[in-house]
């Protein structure tokens, strides 16, 4: 039975309103942690720009803390999911109260953003790096253009002649050391070692990746689980009670047997997690 669904029963009703009062509690918490600082940015086309970002670290200190204070609590360690762009910071929490189990759920989703940043040297990477790619392109186009001809040149050298483009193909696609030998020749008539190229565009794109820095942006606003799935930003802090018959988990129960004494300890452990919101 997740707290905060309608119900009749008074013992719930009761604490439906202690997990809102929790909920609100925990709002605050997050709309303080992830408050928005300015810093500066470099965009693609090089323009420097300012760009709001807040610090994950922040929340997930505030987890580990709370967790760390929930006392005979089974924990679960703070987390962080990241999935493209969209990332997660959880922790999960329950304890047993007699056959009932109390679960917790605390979370924050947010985006990220990746910018470079503000210095020269992503200039200068990035012009390096359209060199490399317009160097490759057009050595590549020399080849395509002249192809044939360069072939037939070069099987000329070793004695081939008098063959036609289909004879050229098989004798291609049949000598493979041929092949790469008279490509390797081709390269270096028109002074080019695309090999070369290549590890010099992975190097300056990885050196570019370096460059790259990360922004957080989320909405201090409570979503449920579903808005969780779908991939929305926003925070979610949620209680579950579960009765346990023989080992199974039963989310549907008459909380008009729960007995005087369980009914305490419930509240004291819905009581005992908002203390800790409020340090």
């Amino acid at each position: 039975m997740r707290l905060g669904t309608r119900s009749s029963n008074d013992f719930i009703r009761y604490l439906n309103k202690k997990n809102d009062d929790i909920q609100q509690l925990f709002l605050v918490k997050i709309m303080n942690l992830t408050k928005s600082v300015n810093v500066k940015v470099m965009l693609g086309d090089a323009t420097i720009t300012v760009q709001k970002t807040f610090d994950p670290l922040l929340v997930s200190n505030f987890y580990q803390t709370i967790i760390k204070n929930l006392k005979d609590w089974s924990i679960q360690e703070v987390s962080i999911s990241n999935n493209d762009d969209l990332r997660r910071i959880f922790t999960k929490f329950e304890i047993r109260e007699g056959n009932y189990l109390i679960s917790g759920h605390m979370s924050l989703q947010y985006h990220v953003l990746l910018y470079y940043k503000p210095d020269q040297q992503v200039i200068q990477l990035q012009k390096e790096l359209s060199d490399v790619i317009d160097l490759t392109k057009n050595k590549e186009q020399q080849m395509s253009d002249n192809s044939d001809q360069f072939v037939l040149n070069k099987l000329k050298e070793r004695g081939y002649k008098d063959f036609d483009h289909q004879k050229l193909f098989e004798i291609f696609y049949e000598n493979n050391d041929l092949r790469e030998k008279i490509y390797k020749e081709i390269e270096k008539d028109i002074d080019v070692n695309f090999q070369d190229l290549s590890n010099k565009k992975t190097k300056l794109i990885k050196e570019l990746d370096n460059m790259l820095v990360e922004t957080y942006q989320t909405s201090p606003v409570l979503i449920d689980d579903t808005r969780l799935i779908t991939g929305e930003e926003g925070c979610l802090c949620t209680f579950d009670i579960e009765f346990i018959r023989n080992k199974t988990k039963e989310g549907l129960f008459d909380p008009r047997k729960i007995s005087e004494s369980i009914k305490e300890n419930i509240v004291k452990r819905l009581d005992e997690f908002s203390r800790l919101l409020t340090e």
